[in-house]
């Protein structure tokens, strides 16, 4: 039952999600094709570095979490790949279930 509930809203979510990722786009002074443009292995350093790019900013002006310009998808790909995969969602995690049986028959 839970299960369903759970697949339904996903079901739900995730074209409304879409919808919302057509409206966006990116302004044409953020992206350049000159050469030293930051690209995917700068994109997946920032992304790696993310956390800690992320307080400096809130500490200091100069630093910054984006690269902008940039050479648009390639760039965001490597961002996207570096905060997911190496970053911060690289963490090993899973789910303990523990179930605890009480023997009240010797009482």
């Amino acid at each position: 039952m839970i299960r369903r509930l759970a697949s339904r809203r996903l079901a739900l979510a995730l074209p409304m999600l879409a919808v919302l990722a057509a409206c966006a786009r990116q302004s044409a002074e953020a992206v350049s094709s000159a050469p030293g443009t930051p690209g995917f292995l700068l994109g997946l350093w920032h992304g790696f570095i993310f956390p800690v790019a992320w307080v400096c900013s809130l500490i200091s002006p100069r630093f910054a979490i984006y690269a902008v310009p940039n050479n648009g998808g390639w760039y965001d790909f490597g961002y996207f790949v570096g905060i997911v995969f190496l970053g911060v969602g690289a963490r090993h995690t899973r789910t303990v279930y523990r179930t605890v049986y009480v023997d009240r028959s010797n009482r």
